[in-house]
């Protein structure tokens, strides 16, 4: 089967819908970055008062469901419905099964800009479906390979699918997400661990082995596994109990354990190559988030809780997620996989964005000028992204 994929995908077969429709990763991570720059772009104008969100589901719930559920969500299907195929040796889901799950990711976002007509309950039933038919049509790819281990990760896409349903209930139920937000994060951050601990050491050991180091990644061994228990428990204390001392606790165990896990992984060695060099940095925002989660807890009067929560949404999604989407698109479209100036450009903005967001709860007298910049960063990144990106993923492979 790994033969035939191969001269399958060398002999240049198009399914339905030509190249976008080709691969999980063309729609999806296209999607992603439309819908960064076209969110964020709202929610800053919204914040202005130029509009109104999401009328009868309240535009604060909006923002961060679009965040976690919307765009996390994207990269998400569109790394999956990428990497499954080489983890199971099976042909990619690809046309008009591809077409149909991209077009109900696509009805969930518009259905939501329209609730002030509509009402919210469409669009929750709309967007609730997405997840769940991801979730069934990568399990079914990897039942079919028998590629047992593989069924790790969607166990927290599983994870992700029930915290959006549960953060519409709580929002159509009390008006505003509480425990789901946290879930959401915790898994989009759970996955972030998991595959990260996988590509990051595995891209850095290929990096360094041609440039001959003496010093190579330190293989998954049982301190990852630590690692990931660990800081999975720290996880799970912190949407139980966001306050308590006990989970400020974990979270400096995690912090310290994850900060272990990333230097482990030589990336010191890889800096003068960015596009590895970059998967470090955006892992290093998992650690920070811990760090500045502790000491929100554990240090009363300190920092604001929202700089950890922002740490691990703008820092380790947003910075990790433009990392292995531009990796992974040159590396499938043929390209070279190395960073032009462009992907440079896309990745200081996006640190930028995530120290600025970061730092509003540092600096509260210059909290609206940050955010504004920090949103405008981010905005740059994906505009930058999809200049430079956008043909790769409509074009045929080189």
């Amino acid at each position: 089967m790994r033969s035939s994929l191969r001269e399958e995908r060398e002999a240049g077969i198009k399914p339905m819908g030509g190249p976008l429709f080709s691969y999980g990763f063309r729609p999806f991570f296209l999607g992603a970055g439309v819908w960064a720059i076209l969110s964020i772009g709202l929610w800053l104008g919204a914040l202005g008062g130029l509009w109104e969100l999401a009328p009868g589901y309240g535009a604060l719930a909006w923002h961060a469901h679009e965040m976690i559920f919307g765009y996390g969500a994207a990269v998400v299907a569109g790394f999956l419905l990428t990497a499954v195929p080489n983890w199971t040796g099976r042909l990619p889901v690809a046309g008009w099964r591809l077409l149909l799950l991209f077009a109900l990711w696509c009805a969930a976002r518009i259905a939501f800009l329209v609730t002030g007509v509509t009402g919210p309950l469409p669009a929750v039933v709309i967007d609730s479906l997405f997840l769940p038919c991801l979730l069934f049509a990568m399990a079914r790819e990897i039942v079919a390979g028998r590629t047992w281990r593989n069924l790790k990760p969607l166990v927290l896409v599983a994870l992700l699918a029930a915290a959006n349903v549960t953060f519409h209930i709580e929002v159509l139920a009390m008006g505003a997400p509480d425990v789901a937000s946290r879930i959401g994060v915790a898994a989009l951050i759970g996955l972030i661990m998991l595959i990260g601990g996988r590509i990051v050491p595995s891209f850095t050991r290929n990096f360094l082995s041609r440039m001959r180091a003496k010093r190579l990644p330190v293989p998954f061994n049982h301190f990852d596994t630590w690692a990931l228990l660990i800081s999975g428990v720290a996880l799970f204390l912190w949407v139980a109990r966001p306050a308590s001392n006990i989970t400020g606790s974990f979270f400096l165990i995690a912090a310290l354990i994850q900060g272990a896990r990333l230097w482990r992984w030589e990336g010191l060695q890889a800096w003068h190559e960015p596009i590895v060099f970059v998967l470090h940095l955006g892992y290093a925002f998992v650690p920070l988030g811990f760090l500045i989660g502790a000491i929100s807890i554990l240090v009363p009067g300190g920092i604001a809780g929202t700089a950890a929560l922002h740490a691990w949404t703008v820092g380790a999604i947003g910075l990790m997620t433009l990392a292995v989407m531009t990796r992974a698109t040159r590396g499938h479209t043929g390209r070279e996989v190395t960073a032009s100036t462009a992907t440079l450009a896309i990745y200081g903005a996006m640190i930028l964005a995530a120290l600025l967001r970061i730092s509003t709860s540092f600096v509260p007298d210059a909290y609206g000028i940050m955010l504004e910049v920090s949103g405008a960063a981010w905005i740059a990144a994906f505009a930058i992204f999809l200049f430079e990106y956008g043909p790769m993923l409509l074009g045929a492979r080189r």
